[in-house]
């Protein structure tokens, strides 16, 4: 892949757009251009708080390629406007349908090369792979954990984002060719139809159980004290716009909540308490010790999903008729995956499965398709899966 990125990077047209002219010039270009238009964002997630686009590429037969810097212009609209007819193409795109509409680009028809590669049955769907797959060409993904923030972008990281784009509207019209030779091509247009309403999940308010070694506090005020760590640090790097685990990592954090330290010099004593701000912000972190040793408001251990449904484990003791549905039924849609050769997760989501055995609204197919359908289920999905569910309840009985 090194030559394939130096013969990028020799070719030049690697600026950066910045100004206003530099994008009117673009935005020209890309009306001169036709087809289908393929976008990818680079982002600082593991740098920064945030996690915004700090670099759009755009390609267009007819066009070429433009790299946008999206900060001085705060949003994007203009560009959409010019292309909102037109199917966009992205790979993975639930990663960049957020920062994009941070921009004001909101498309209205769009092509996920990635999604599509997994109703094929891709056993590799990475950027990467599937450019590999497709054309034969080998792309390296030397710098997509890059900070992104970084101004001036180096040229070799410009090379390497330009090709992200370069060779998708290429990959998009083979695997369009498979989908409709599989006969999943309506499957790939509902999914991606549903996709234009992606918004990510709102914000766990109990998201600091997430922390690393987190399953290791037992005790009630451990928990407390964990918990209070998270959303100081959680505050600070918004403040400061830092990605937290460069502020204190997650082990740090727990570590301290294990040992429950009873005044800040244990705390500073504690050596896994560490981290590039564990000791500048020391009065911070304390702080916060303190609030979680203090308060009566103690968190409970919980075994519960997102949707607010036990974890299955406990569905046993908790509602055995569930835990009986449940064995019956995802077994049964694995098993149809696979003959389909698609992911069970493609084939029907997990929540919407554990939402349906644990308090289903009937157990006929058509009360089951019904549910499903509320829950977001798509019509391909329910069309396969709800029969094979009514069965499995027949069996679990």
């Amino acid at each position: 892949m090194a030559a394939v990125d130096a013969r990028r990077e020799a070719r030049g047209d690697l600026d950066v757009i910045d100004t206003e002219a530099e994008l009117a010039a673009g935005i020209d270009r890309l009306q001169s251009g036709h087809g289908p238009v393929a976008i990818d964002t680079e982002r600082a997630s593991g740098f920064r708080y945030s996690d915004r686009a700090y670099l759009v590429q755009i390609f267009r037969r007819g066009t070429g390629t433009l790299l946008i810097d999206p900060i001085p212009f705060g949003s994007l609209a203009n560009v959409a406007e010019v292309i909102q007819g037109e199917q966009w193409i992205l790979h993975a795109a639930t990663q960049d349908l957020p920062c994009m509409r941070e921009i004001d680009l909101n498309p209205t028809n769009l092509f996920d090369t990635e999604l599509a590669s997994r109703l094929l049955g891709k056993d590799r769907v990475g950027l990467g792979a599937v450019v590999e797959d497709q054309l034969g060409i080998e792309l390296a993904k030397a710098h997509s954990a890059d900070d992104w923030s970084t101004r001036p972008l180096p040229t070799s990281w410009l090379a390497y984002a330009a090709l992200d784009v370069e060779l998708l509207v290429d990959v998009r019209d083979r695997i369009a060719e498979e989908l409709v030779d599989a006969g999943k091509d309506e499957w790939a247009r509902q999914e991606f139809e549903y996709l234009l309403n992606f918004r990510p999940k709102p914000q766990d308010p109990e998201r600091w159980r997430r922390l690393a070694r987190g399953t290791t506090l037992r005790q009630p005020r451990q928990l407390a004290v964990a918990r209070e760590l998270w959303f100081a640090r959680d505050e600070y790097a918004s403040e400061t716009d830092t990605a937290p685990g460069r502020i204190v990592p997650d082990r740090a954090l727990t570590a301290a909540a294990a040992a429950l330290p009873r005044t800040r010099g244990q705390l500073a004593a504690l050596k896994e308490f560490n981290g590039r701000e564990s000791r500048s912000q020391l009065d911070r972190w304390w702080a916060a010790v303190e609030r979680g040793l203090e308060t009566t408001d103690l968190p409970k251990r919980t075994t519960r999903t997102g949707n607010g449904i036990p974890h299955p484990k406990s569905w046993e003791h908790k509602r055995p008729e569930a835990a009986e549905r449940f064995k019956a039924a995802r077994p049964a849609v694995a098993a149809r995956a696979e003959e389909l050769h698609v992911p069970t997760d493609n084939l029907l989501t997990p929540a919407f499965l554990r939402q349906v055995c644990w308090e289903p609204s009937g157990e006929s197919a058509e009360s089951i398709s019904r549910q499903l359908a509320r829950l977001g289920a798509r019509e391909w999905q329910i069309n396969i899966t709800a029969p094979i569910i009514a069965d499995a309840f027949v069996d679990a009985q």
